[in-house]
């Protein structure tokens, strides 16, 4: 299966599909508008990819008037704004992780392991102990259970 990506059309192959001559492919590559993947003996192999953004420049330079000047600097901004994109959505992925991580309320179980516990469920109260004599904090904690009913 060929993908969007592989570079398998020669120059003459993207030019017809692209409805161009192929001088004006090679010209493309040279001001760095559209430029193809290399060969090992260095030829131009296009991808369909490559032959879509051909026919932007072309809409761009015939439809709307923009010199290749202009035409690579917008694709040089679109491309801008693609990787922000692709930023952005992997910081949106981040933040909500660790909201759901900042959501999880721990405590201790029983057995002195962690236990995650569901949001909106009290823990078992718990107090301090002061130790009487000196009325200092002693540091411990401790569990409060209340007296069975009944």
């Amino acid at each position: 299966m060929v993908t969007d990506d592989a570079p398998v059309l020669t120059v003459s192959q993207a030019a017809q599909l692209a409805g161009m001559h192929p001088q004006t492919l090679r010209q493309y590559d040279r001001l760095g508008l559209v430029v193809p993947r290399r060969t090992r003996g260095r030829g131009r192999r296009y991808s369909r990819r490559d032959v879509a953004r051909l026919l932007e420049v072309q809409r761009l330079a015939q439809s709307e008037g923009v010199n290749l000047a202009g035409i690579k600097r917008i694709l040089e901004l679109e491309q801008h704004v693609s990787v922000l994109e692709q930023r952005l959505g992997e910081l949106a992925r981040l933040l909500a992780e660790r909201e759901h991580a900042a959501g999880r309320v721990f405590t201790a179980g029983s057995g002195g392991d962690v236990v995650a516990m569901p949001l909106g469920r009290r823990v078992r109260r718990t107090e301090l102990r002061v130790d009487v004599e000196s009325r200092q904090d002693s540091g411990a904690l401790v569990l409060w259970r209340p007296a069975p009913r009944g």
